[in-house]
């Protein structure tokens, strides 16, 4: 599988019908996904690897994961509604793939997660709508895994790196993206909104 057979099967998946916008329910667009997944996938971190999916919404990052090779994916969602979406992801992408692919659910708040995972995906909350909301999914990630790719709004690049700096980690990749947010919410006022966002992959020191 190549980046752009990920990204066809990524486009299949289904959305989470119901968002939240406290939540920040925003989903990531299927092309951004697989340049993101493919990148990790080629610094050896997808492969044979555990995974967990943060915040995984309809769990596009961890299917993604489970599609190029990881040997197993937690999917964590404090929404019900998420989790159920990211189960019937996993079946139809299983179905796809010809095999069964490696999945456990948690309906937790990220923080209240107790697993490992060697590498943590996640695009979470930027923090809009309820402060300091992406610091604890960052603090929670680099507590699980040695390895980190997270998205934040590239304004809020010092702040990422100073947050990994103090936990022991070191930002070893950046990817930049003009983020599509679609019309979800009634305060929408465009169709698409395009926010300038950055993929850190954040590594243990």
């Amino acid at each position: 599988m190549n980046q752009k057979q990920l990204a066809v099967m990524l486009s299949g998946l289904a959305p989470v019908k119901e968002r939240s916008a406290k939540l920040e329910q925003y989903p990531t667009d299927s092309e951004i996904a697989a340049e993101v997944l493919w990148n990790a996938f080629l610094q050896g971190d997808i492969e044979g690897r555990a995974v967990a999916d943060f915040g995984c919404g309809s769990g596009i990052l961890g299917v993604g994961a489970l599609l190029l090779g990881a040997e197993k994916a937690a999917f964590i969602d404090i929404d019900s509604k998420s989790i159920e979406t990211a189960k019937e992801n996993v079946k139809s992408a299983s179905k796809a793939a010809g095999k069964k692919l490696n999945a456990d659910f948690f309906n937790v708040d990220v923080t209240d997660f107790k697993g490992g995972a060697d590498v943590v995906l996640q695009n979470p909350p930027f923090g809009t709508k309820q402060e300091h909301a992406d610091k604890a999914f960052l603090l929670k990630a680099m507590e699980t895994a040695g390895v980190v790719y997270s998205f934040h709004k590239a304004s809020t690049e010092k702040f990422v790196n100073s947050v990994a700096k103090d936990n022991g980690f070191q930002a070893a990749g950046r990817w930049l993206f003009r983020f599509p947010i679609r019309q979800s919410f009634r305060f929408h006022t465009k169709k698409v909104f395009y926010a300038d966002v950055g993929c850190y992959r954040l590594v243990k020191e």
